[in-house]
């Protein structure tokens, strides 16, 4: 367990911002690499970031003792791991289980988001867009350019691009493989989970059981970060259920943070080796107050625009970014890295590229520090 101080209060232990990161990189999997199946860390994870297809087989790789990206895409094909749209409108690859609970859990933020696309929707019946668009992609999967067009017949007069949101936020419609699987390619193709999976979606769980696990995976943590994870709003009252079973702690700002009575604090001097990340990873993003892992700083250094960059943690903190060229990882820090820092990188790129890239050779050079 972590040392801590009294907070500003005097009432709640103060967690420093080193004793935050090292909490948040345990339970991400980030210390040591976990002895845990893939299957199960996607699903302690509560998913991983997808946009692209790669990111997920990537965060896996700095995370899991043993990984493949084979195992991963196995768990793709075998169905038992999905492409969804989710947590704050992005794609995730969760495990079935969680694909059939946590979309409906996140249902109403999605029903939420068609408002920004009313104008494009005037006269559309929603429950009928639904109806014909589960028909259509329950014959075959579609694409959304298919799906477009042929929600257009029906409403010649209404946004193509809103038709297609629409369908996207009003059914939980899975990437169907071979998109998705490692070393194949495929354009995106959509149908139902529950067409997909074979089974019935789940009752969404309670917000009580999911600010459990999403404190398992994230913790210690405020009220506001987990509602920026999850894209909701509204989680108060669930966290105050909560209390009596929780322990909480104040951060240097004085903001509450809830957390598992039982959950590991590490110390904050306790190692935190070099981690390469993919782009998008969860880690960067799912709290409200980012510091305990982007020192402030490197504020918005890890993407440009719509562009996001793949990133590297030094001493648990993102400290730089890197990029696979045709012969090469090439790694920019922020900083300057001392000669036994940039030992320790070179070390766990050369594992990352073992683990990801075993039948090819690839030269390891630090590019200029990026200012």
């Amino acid at each position: 367990m972590t040392n801590t101080k009294r907070s500003v209060t005097g009432t709640e232990p103060l967690l420093g911002t080193r004793a935050l990161n090292r909490a948040t990189l345990e339970r991400q999997l980030l210390l040591r690499p976990a002895r845990l199946s893939v299957a199960a860390a996607v699903e302690h994870l509560l998913g991983l970031q997808a946009q692209n297809v790669k990111p997920p087989y990537y965060a896996l790789a700095a995370r899991l003792d043993g990984f493949t990206p084979e195992a991963l895409s196995r768990l793709m094909a075998e169905r038992e791991a999905v492409r969804i749209v989710t947590m704050r409108s992005t794609i995730h690859t969760h495990t079935a289980d969680d694909c059939l609970t946590l979309r409906p859990l996140v249902q109403p933020a999605r029903d939420r988001e068609l408002v920004t696309f009313r104008k494009g929707l005037a006269g559309v019946d929603l429950d009928r867009l639904a109806v014909l668009a589960r028909d259509l992609v329950e014959t075959e999967p579609r694409t959304m350019r298919q799906l477009r067009e042929a929600l257009l017949r029906e409403w010649p007069d209404a946004d193509p691009q809103a038709l297609a949101v629409a369908a996207r936020c009003r059914l939980p419609l899975v990437q169907v493989t071979p998109r998705g699987l490692w070393g194949r390619s495929g354009q995106v193709s959509l149908t139902t989970a529950e067409h997909w999976l074979g089974r019935s979606a789940e009752p969404a769980p309670t917000p009580d059981a999911v600010v459990l696990r999403y404190l398992g995976a994230f913790g210690p943590a405020s009220v506001r970060d987990m509602q920026a994870w999850a894209g909701m709003t509204r989680l108060r009252e669930a966290f105050e259920r909560l209390r009596p079973q929780l322990v909480t702690f104040r951060d240097e700002s004085g903001v509450e943070l809830f957390d598992l009575l039982d959950a590991p604090r590490p110390g904050p001097d306790t190692p935190a080796p070099p981690r390469f990340l993919p782009e998008f990873d969860n880690l960067l993003l799912s709290h409200a107050d980012r510091t305990r892992v982007v020192p402030p700083e490197h504020r918005g250094r890890s993407w440009k625009g719509n562009l996001a960059y793949c990133t590297l943690l030094v001493d648990g903190f993102l400290a730089g970014l890197w990029r696979l060229e045709e012969d090469a990882l090439v790694i920019e820090p922020f900083e300057r890295l001392t000669r036994a820092r940039q030992d320790e990188v070179t070390a766990e790129g050369e594992r990352m590229l073992r683990v990801m890239h075993p039948e090819s050779a690839y030269d390891i050079r630090f590019g200029a520090v990026r200012t």
